[in-house]
This record gives structure tokens, C-alpha cells and sequence, in this order.
């Protein structure tokens, strides 16, 4: 399996991602390792210091050197604002190569925007949306609507230069980032076009500032799910850890659970930032990504027909590198999925759920059979684990949490929902009656394609009176998943209150 490194050397901090490659244009992370560098904190004439210099060759080449540990096949290496801007950024290319071998391509502002964009854009399923990444040395915005771009604005400040403009002796914190917010109220007051955006535009934020902020609000709100992709924070929660850290010196701030200690000191410039984009837009709600850039830049890499059109099915790909990747029977997934659809619509009548119930269904029988990769006995149970730490792309962390209770009662007699009140704040009372139907759904599905050979092609369901009558179309011998379907209909009855008959 061929392994693919990324360097990003950015102006707060260098990071190497390794990426395992699987077939079908598919990647994963195996290996990640980050150091903080500021290579951003230039001299006077905006020439990187010789000290950043020298810091981050000797990061560069630890970095090599776990590349030839992990057997690495190819390493990209990228860098952004703080050498983009250098005068002296020829001489640091230069002494880098020289120094370890490593060649790094300087990517233009319209170049990182782009990467930026096609890591949110393939990854999240959000029709409309206006991208914020907060990185070290700039700030870049990216508007859009149905996957395609329709403006960009990149500012040349980020957390580590507003840290550099604005911190001095004798300031207290607050005026610091009150000084900052007004600075960044006063670009964004330049650029017409964000005053003109649509309504249901939603706020995008990228970055490890981003991702940080995420962690904490997680943390405050003591949030079920460790996951930030995706992770909705509304503007209360945000202005309160706002207000919260804008108060704290260096030490307090670096106590912060969720905190990158790293990041500490430059971490109330990104919130400013956000500050200033919050209030003068008027966003109720900021939504995290956890792919950006990086994710972009391995997009184009892998998957090379992105740099023309987006990915159209995010959840689609991301289900399909989680199954690969876990050695799951794609086919037989795929055929569970169609069976599922099936029967979904078929016993609507007596079901009743809205159509985006199917989202659930498609992760469960895709992933049904991923806990037998750890252990057979008690697979289900390992199989909901997986689903909820998944950080799957393109689903919101509700219908992850639904298709993880679903799995979970995939073969019990009973469900316990006590077992799943710490989700409570993200379920209706209609989720939690839907659970049971939906496992009885997947458990029909699979057992039609007991011997994993799409033995059983359609199944039309007509309700008469008491029972349900299911005929089958079939592609061959089916002896073997009409037996074991035949199974579910005491569970069938038990929750659809209707005898099943498999014809």
C-alpha cells in the first residue's frame, strides 16, 4: 500500500501528515506529527529569522527522518504565507533543499484559498457556505454556492501577525483584543461583498485555531461526541469562551483543556478574528471543518478530477474509504444498502419516516459488518463504537449517532435507551422510536443477502390487514436468505405490530 507524506510548513507551525493510499482513489491518515515554528515572527525588513530558520530545518529533518521509518514513498511538501511573503524566501528554499533533501513548493494566496476550499467542499455537505481559515499569517475567505466559487478575499494578517501588531507591555488582555477585533471589523468593512450574502449562507471555520475553539466548547458544553468535523457551535457558546480567554493571561490560557499549549498565546488573535466576522455578519451558528488545506492539497493529489468538479456524494466517498480501508465486502454492502432502500420504501405506510432516515440506513449497511473486523462475537456492539468514532464526511454528527444506536441493536431482543442518554440533546423522541424500526430494516436487508451473492434482487411488500406479505425476486438459489430472513419476522411483529409472510 503505497504511504504519501505532506509537509505543510505554515507561519505557526509545520505539520506532516503520512497518508495511506487505497485503491480507488481513497486515502486515510496513518501518521501525524506537528511543531510549532513561527516562522511567521520576521525581522524588520520581513525576512525570516535565522533562528525560525534554523528550527524549522532541524523539524524538517526529524520529519524526513520518521518518513524513512515509516517507509514513506513519496513526500509533497508545501509552504504558505510566511514564505510566500519572505525576502529572503529563495535563500530559505535553498538551504532547506541543501539541508535535507526535501523540496518545498510555495503555494500563491489564490493556490491556498483553492486547496483550502476543495478540502471543506469534499468533505462537508453544506449547499451554501462562507469559508473562514485562520491560519498564522493570513486570513482567507472563500463564498460559495453549490460548489462553485463565487468569491475570494484573502487579508494579509492572521493569529501569529495580529499577535505581532497588536501585543505590547503595558496592554491588559482585553484591550489587546478589543484593539484586534476593531482592526479586523475595519477590513472586513472593505470588501462589498460580504454584505451581500444569502441568508442561508453558514459559516464555515477552518484551522487549527478553529479546531481548538471546537475542543473547548465541546468541553464547556460537555458535548457527547468527540468529534469536530462538523461540530455546530452556536454564537452563545462561541462569545462565551470568548469572553472567557480574552481575560486570562499566558499561564491561565495554557491550563485550557482542549488548548493547544503551542497555540496558546496566538489563540485569542484567531478569536478575534472570529469575533469581528460574527458581529458584523451576523452568523448565529459557526460550523468546524477538520479538512482544509492538507485535505485539499492530498483531493487534487489522489483524486485528480476534483481540481474540475467536486466530489458530488461526500458521504458516498467517505463511506467508501472507511469500508475499503477496514476490509469490509463492499459488494455485499452495497447490495444490504439497495435491500435496505427497498424495504424502506416498501413499508412506508407503516413506518411513516421522513426520507432522510435513509442517510442512516446507508451508513448502517455499509458498515454493518465493520466490527467483525475486530471481533466476531459481539460484532454489532463493536460495530456502533466504530460508527461513532468514525468522523465520517457529508452527515451530520445526529444521523452518525442514530446510525450507531441502530447497529448497537442490530441483534438484541431489547433496547435499552438509557445506554444512550448522554445523546439525548442531539435525538427527538421520533429518533429514538425510529431506531427500532430501522434495525429491523438492516436485519431484513442482511439476511436477504445472507450468502453475500445478491441472491435476492427486489422485494415488494404489499399490507393486508394483519400481515405483511414480502414477494422476492430472485437471481438463482435463495434457500439460505429466505431461511434467514424468515428469522426476523417474530422481531418484525414485535416492533411493526404485523405478521411478516416471504414469499
Amino acid at each position: 500500500m503505497e504511504k504519501v507524506a505532506l509537509i505543510d510548513l505554515g507561519s505557526n507551525t509545520a505539520r506532516l501528515v503520512i497518508y495511506e493510499i487505497i485503491d480507488g482513489n481513497y486515502f486515510v491518515v496513518y501518521e501525524e506529527r506537528r511543531e510549532s515554528i513561527r516562522l511567521g515572527e520576521t525581522e524588520a525588513d520581513g525576512s525570516l529569522k535565522q533562528t525560525r530558520i534554523m528550527q524549522a530545518i532541524a523539524t524538517l529533518k526529524m520529519f524526513k527522518e520518521i518518513c524513512a521509518i515509516k517507509r514513506v514513498d513519496r513526500i509533497l511538501a508545501i509552504a504558505t504565507a510566511a514564505v510566500r511573503r519572505a525576502s529572503n524566501q529563495k535563500t530559505f528554499l535553498s538551504d532547506v533543499y541543501n539541508a535535507t533533501g526535501i523540496r518545498i513548493t510555495t503555494v500563491s494566496e489564490e493556490e491556498e484559498a483553492n486547496y483550502v476550499y476543495q478540502g471543506v467542499v469534499n468533505s462537508m455537505e453544506i449547499p451554501r457556505g462562507l469559508i473562514m481559515e485562520i491560519g498564522g499569517g493570513s486570513t482567507k475567505f472563500v463564498y460559495y454556492n453549490r460548489r462553485t466559487i463565487l468569491h475570494t478575499k484573502i487579508f494579509e494578517f492572521g493569529a501569529v501577525t495580529l499577535y505581532n501588531m497588536f501585543v505590547a507591555d503595558g496592554k491588559s488582555p482585553e484591550q489587546i483584543s478589543d484593539e484586534m477585533v476593531a482592526y479586523v471589523m475595519e477590513q472586513l468593512r472593505q470588501v462589498e461583498w460580504f454584505t451581500d450574502l444569502d441568508p442561508d449562507t453558514q459559516l464555515i471555520g477552518v484551522g487549527g485555531s478553529c479546531r481548538n475553539l471546537a475542543r473547548i466548547v465541546r468541553k464547556v458544553k460537555k458535548y457527547p461526541l468527540d468529534m469536530v468535523h462538523n461540530l455546530q457551535m452556536e454564537t452563545e457558546d462561541f462569545n462565551y469562551v470568548y469572553s472567557m480567554i480574552r481575560t486570562l493571561d499566558l499561564d491561565k490560557k495554557r491550563r485550557i483543556k482542549g488548548l493547544s499549549s503551542a497555540r496558546a498565546d496566538v489563540f485569542p488573535s484567531a478569536l478575534a478574528v472570529i469575533k469581528a466576522v460574527v458581529d458584523y455578519m451576523g452568523f448565529t451558528t459557526l460550523t468546524t471543518s477538520g479538512a482544509g488545506l492538507r485535505e485539499g492539497v492530498m483531493f487534487n493529489y489522489i483524486v485528480p478530477q476534483t481540481l474540475e468538479k467536486p466530489i458530488s456524494d461526500t458521504l458516498g466517498y467517505s463511506l467508501q474509504c472507511f469500508a475499503r480501508h477496514m476490509g469490509v465486502n463492499v459488494a455485499h454492502a452495497e447490495q444490504v444498502f439497495n435491500l435496505c432502500v427497498q424495504l424502506f420504501k416498501q413499508l412506508r405506510v407503516l413506518h411513516k419516516f421522513p426520507r432522510a432516515y435513509v442517510r442512516v440506513l446507508r451508513v448502517c449497511a455499509m458498515l454493518h459488518d465493520v466490527g467483525k473486523t475486530f471481533k466476531f462475537y459481539n460484532s454489532a456492539k463493536h460495530t456502533s463504537y466504530m460508527i461513532l468514532n468514525s468522523n465520517l464526511w457529508g452527515i451530520s454528527h445526529k444521523d452518525i449517532v442514530l446510525a450507531a444506536m441502530v447497529t448497537d441493536v442490530y441483534n438484541k431482543e431489547d433496547f435499552n435507551t438509557s445506554d444512550w442518554t448522554k445523546y439525548n440533546c442531539l435525538l427527538t423522541a421520533e429518533d429514538i422510536e425510529a431506531v427500532r424500526k430501522l434495525a429491523v430494516i438492516l436485519r431484513l436487508a442482511t439476511a436477504l443477502d445472507f450468502g453475500m451473492r445478491s441472491a435476492v434482487t427486489e422485494v415488494t411488500c404489499d399490507v393486508l390487514g394483519d400481515s405483511v406479505i414480502m414477494k422476492t425476486e430472485l437471481n438463482g438459489e435463495a434457500n439460505l436468505e429466505l431461511n434467514a430472513a424468515n428469522y426476523i419476522a417474530i422481531d418484525f411483529k414485535r416492533v411493526f405490530k404485523k405478521n411478516l409472510e416471504i414469499l
